[in-house]
């Protein structure tokens, strides 16, 4: 255990230990490894000396590739296993007269359609962090608003009157979770303070709800005064749209001015739509998140930057102390900022349901396996709840390395000594927001988040560790920051899709992390990032083992060794191996249920049938200049309360007619015929008869336990969640054209 602490009388800000089962991980990769490498010897002997057909070699060839898939991922997957760490903070080991010291702190809050992002859920992020623990003189909060819609300044505008009340209240009832919609539908009070705030949260939500509804604001009913009006003059002109207007600024909050109903400063609150043209290509979001960059810089400069999803409200007031923890350790403050780039929180999520059909936990990527890249580098950066050292966005950490920003007023380290609401501060602030300001600049290349990936939170944190600095995985027992995930499957699975074009942007690009990663960052960072770029080449052995020995096995064709065969012992260590191991790390590491690792691993499986697979053609298409319309959509916000009810009780939600939906279909519906053909043959023939179909059989039955959610789907379910029928169809055609063509092949 390494301990850090101020000195030798002073109680440690945070600690450091060597997870235990890392001494287990590296033995039984060792013996893993072994069986593998036989493995992989067994298929190219098979191919090269045996070949006594068409079909024989095709399938030989097939399963070659598809191991040689596996293998690479296992091994990527074992360099983030070998040094695996957990951390723990001491905040209240933090000087108690020490808050004067704290360094400033900008928050960036990203969104863009009030439609499928509720201004009142982006409401409720900004309130709770707001409402944090931290001096209010030294607390910014910036709002991107990549819509430049009304509607949200209105949320905003709202937001900052309801703040000077909320604020206190929380501060003065010792208040945890911050976000006034979860506080008021987890917390009930019969006190009057509690019920006169709740009725003001209630109006404020109400008149939100109704102005977004309307799509227009009542200038009239809302707007009181003309300070306000002319806060949406704007938006009076015939040339504003969502793809085309000037920079908009509003300072909501200014804490040299705005008071709360106690007489105590108020944090900054400034709303920021950047510059939009119609001829400018606009990146989001990075681009957004350079445009706050520099808004800041003008306006705050504040050494340290959070990032967080519109949806993603802090669930702990104290959390900036976590980071001061690290922060502050000696042998001075500036041992941090000279080595450490960010630190990265989890991503986590409320409403799930009790057995998280659909993975979106993410568990493995967003938990696990950063305590494994937290023993090396430091874990990649996630998008969100992310602590940045902003010195980070000049290049690397030496001063040899510093990328000096064309204007001085962009300078990590400058003091700002003008009030935010000065007018040479507002016309530079609006300047760089500018749609053409990164022109022939260093932004996005070699400064700021960098553009190059659809997945620009993973791109930028590579480059980050590529150019010298580290970070750290901060995991709180309570947590620090809660999401919402979408729980309609469509949804999920386009957004992951999106993910899989990102990765594969990263992973095929010039500074691949199988080449600059392993040079730059060493073999088991290296291979880690690999692990996360490589992500959708899942869907090659995936889809080969969903439908290749099936289809054998339809035929009477053995691809795998019979019982009596000693290789037979090998291919069942390999597959309970590597679930075992799998399962194990799942449920003790992340502290979850076997119900939740079960379905994690039925997610993979259909990720790589459907997400993984049409985001890989989706990206070939794209390196072949072929437009597509996967692009970057947004995940939905809104729910159904009737699809809401279908979730918690554990029914997957197709509903809607998508060509993704088909090769899982048709995988379950071939997995189930061959399963039954193959039990039919065990029937008539006794398991002896047809040893060498035995691995086949029990694959087929493993589908199709995986399957059982899109048979009720497709069969037994009536309500407006079940597979539709079109895709019903169109997996049966397809189905029995693949299983007539396989006839074909497997019999020359």
């Amino acid at each position: 255990m390494t301990v850090s602490a101020g000195d030798s009388t002073t109680p440690p800000f945070h600690e450091l230990k060597q997870l235990p089962h890392a001494v287990y991980n590296r033995l039984f990769a060792a013996v893993y490894a072994s069986a593998v490498v036989a493995l992989l010897r067994r298929h190219v002997t098979s191919l090269v000396v045996l070949s006594p057909s068409f079909s024989f070699s095709t399938t030989t060839f097939l399963l070659l590739a598809a191991d040689l898939v596996l293998a690479f991922k296992w091994v990527t997957a074992q360099a983030l296993r070998m040094r695996p760490v957990r951390r723990r903070e001491f905040p209240a080991n933090l000087p108690a007269a020490g808050r004067s010291e704290f360094p400033a702190l900008d928050v960036f809050i990203c969104t863009a359609d009030p439609y499928k992002e509720p201004p009142v859920g982006v409401v409720n992020t900004a309130m709770s962090v707001l409402a944090y623990d931290y001096p209010p003189e030294k607390l910014s909060v910036y709002v991107s608003d990549d819509g430049g819609s009304a509607l949200t300044l209105f949320a905003f505008l709202e937001t900052a009157k309801f703040a000077a009340f909320w604020l206190p209240f929380c501060r003065e009832n010792g208040v945890v979770e911050r976000s006034p919609e979860v506080y008021f539908t987890t917390n009930i009070s019969a006190s009057a303070e509690t019920k006169n705030i709740q009725m003001m949260y209630e109006e404020m939500k109400d008149k939100i709800e109704r102005v977004v509804e309307r799509g227009t604001i009542s200038i009239e009913e809302y707007l009181v005064n003309d300070t306000e009006r002319r806060i949406f003059d704007e938006w009076s002109s015939a040339d504003f749209s969502t793809h085309h207007h000037p920079a908009v600024l509003q300072v909501l909050l200014d804490n040299k001015k705005s008071k709360d109903n106690s007489g105590n400063s108020l944090p900054n609150l400034i709303y920021v739509s950047r510059e939009k043209s119609k001829t400018t290509h606009h990146r989001f979001k990075a681009g957004a998140l350079n445009v706050l960059l520099r808004v800041s810089a003008v306006m705050t400069n504040a050494p340290l930057v959070l990032t967080l999803d519109c949806d993603m409200c802090s669930t702990n007031p104290r959390t900036p102390l976590h980071v001061l923890c690290y922060y502050f350790s000696p042998p001075a403050a500036g041992s941090f900022r000279s080595k450490y780039g960010f630190v990265q929180f989890p991503q986590r999520f409320r409403g799930i349901n009790k057995h998280d059909i659909y993975a979106g936990d993410l568990h493995h990527y967003t938990m696990n396996m950063p305590f494994g890249s937290d023993g090396l580098l430091g874990p990649p950066f996630i998008g969100t709840g992310t602590f940045f050292s902003r010195r980070v966005f000049f290049g690397g950490p030496s001063e040899s390395q510093f990328v000096a920003p064309e204007i001085p007023e962009l300078f990590p380290d400058r003091p700002v000594n003008r009030p935010i609401c000065d007018p040479e501060v507002l016309d530079l602030a609006h300047r760089v927001a500018g749609c053409n300001y990164e022109a022939q600049t260093n932004w996005g290349s070699k400064m700021g988040f960098r553009y190059g990936s659809m997945v620009e939170d993973l791109y930028t944190g590579f480059h980050l560790h590529c150019e010298g600095w580290r970070s750290i995985f901060c995991y709180p027992e309570q947590p620090s920051f809660l999401g919402d995930s979408p729980i309609s499957f469509a949804d999920v699975l386009i957004q992951q899709s999106r993910w899989s074009v990102g990765a594969l942007e990263l992973s095929m690009s010039k500074k691949s992390p199988l080449f600059l990663g392993i040079r730059k960052l060493g073999w088991l960072m290296g291979l880690g990032y690999c692990h996360f770029s490589f992500w959708p080449i899942w869907s090659l052995p995936i889809t080969t083992y969903a439908f290749l020995p099936q289809l054998a096995l339809l035929n009477g064709v053995s691809v795998f060794p019979k019982i009596s065969d000693p290789w037979f012992l090998l291919y069942t260590f390999l597959f309970l191996g590597s679930y075992l191991q799998d399962m194990l790390e799942f449920t003790t590491v992340s502290n979850s249920t076997f119900r939740r690792w079960w379905n994690e691993q039925r997610i993979w499986t259909v990720r790589g049938l459907s997400c993984f697979l049409f985001g890989g053609f989706d990206f070939v298409l794209k390196s072949l200049g072929v437009s597509t319309k996967l692009g970057f959509s947004l995940t939905s916000k809104i729910v159904d309360e009737e699809q809401r009810q279908r979730y918690q009780k554990g029914m997957f939600e197709f509903g809607v007619s998508s060509p993704i939906f088909l090769p899982m279909a048709m995988a379950a519906l071939i997995n189930l015929v061959s399963f039954g053909f193959g039990l039919a043959r065990v029937v008539k023939g006794g398991w002896w008869n047809v040893e060498g179909l035995v691995l086949q059989i029990v694959l087929s039955g493993f589908g199709v336990v995986n399957s059982v959610p899109i048979y009720e789907a497709m069969v037994v379910r009536k309500d407006p969640g079940k597979f539709p029928a079109r895709s019903s169809v169109a997996a049966v055609v397809m189905s029995i054209v693949l299983c007539c063509v396989a006839s074909v092949l497997f019999s020359s």
